[in-house]
């Protein structure tokens, strides 16, 4: 499907992508002897000789993606697994270099921001400094903000205890408080608002706004349709590595809900026979009938 501009006029580019080409190299994906998508170099070969666990095989994750995405703008990415949606946020975010194209970026991206730098060994409040400073906020701003950020996680005196006991719900939670307290240029979420209860999800989709009206840029990677929904006015519909579309958020999401297989519909039990009733919980096995009842003989 072509693409539709539906980036506001006279706003500043955020984020431009250029024929974007991301290839990397999996070893031992393939068993000795089966063909590869690229040629072994010779030291591979040798260890591969060697070791017997397979050869490398060349995985093509984005190919040729184009757009552009406007400050204050939110924007969705959605498709199957496996359709390059997360590798295309590591690299707008710098954490991939792209193979071929270019992306351009007019602020400083996060993506989650602090996954990196967070130890599950420290206590949660030794994580928000860390976290923090990495975000490039100084000691006393991280101070500043501390409670804030322990209040939105919603984690209470879990915060004084290490990471390692939190569950992975708790560490998304702390993970997206650190990351919205500094409000990046451009931040990236990656199912984080999966995670948390209801009420836990609405604070996100709140704070995301806040962030939007700082004319900063969000980009959301969901296989929630419905947070999708509520939370971006922009839709990239990623399959296989391509761009299938780029659009209002509800033409794009109705057009890949429309492709999605559902399961077929269960088959409604037979009717029991006139005059007979089918005992409570028990299905008449399809395809079979009831034993025709013989004829009284008559003496």
């Amino acid at each position: 499907m072509a693409q539709s501009d539906t980036t506001p006029r006279g706003t500043q580019p955020s984020v431009v992508a250029s024929e974007l080409d991301i290839v990397y190299t999996v070893f031992g994906a393939k068993k000795r002897g089966t063909s590869t998508d690229v040629e072994q170099p010779w030291l591979e070969r040798i260890l591969d000789k060697r070791s017997h666990v397979g050869g490398v095989r060349k995985v093509h994750a984005v190919k040729k993606v184009s757009f552009v995405v406007h400050n204050g703008e939110s924007v969705g990415i959605i498709g199957r697994n496996g359709s390059g949606k997360s590798t295309l946020l590591r690299a707008i975010a710098g954490l991939i270099p792209p193979s071929g194209g270019r992306v351009w970026s007019a602020g400083r991206p996060s993506l989650l921001g602090v996954n990196a730098v967070l130890l599950s060994s420290l206590t949660g409040e030794r994580n928000v400094m860390i976290g923090g400073l990495a975000l490039g906020l100084t000691p006393a701003q991280v101070r500043e903000r501390y409670e804030e950020i322990v209040e939105f996680s919603g984690i209470g005196e879990f915060i004084n205890l290490p990471m390692s006991s939190y569950s992975s719900g708790m560490g998304a939670r702390l993970r997206f408080a650190i990351s919205t307290a500094a409000a990046p240029d451009i931040l990236m979420i990656d199912e984080a608002l999966a995670t948390g209860d209801a009420d836990f999800q609405a604070r996100s989709r709140d704070r995301i706004a806040e962030i939007r009206q700082d004319a900063s840029t969000v980009f959301l990677v969901s296989h929630s349709n419905a947070a999708i929904r509520e939370t971006c006015d922009r839709v990239l519909w990623m399959d296989q590595g391509r761009l299938v579309m780029d659009g209002p958020t509800e033409e794009v999401v109705s057009a890949y809900e429309a492709t999605v297989r559902r399961p077929a519909a269960k088959p409604p039990a037979p009717s029991p026979p006139a005059g007979q009733t089918q005992p409570a919980g028990q299905t008449q096995p399809a395809g079979q009938t009831e034993p025709a009842t013989a004829p009284p003989v008559r003496p």
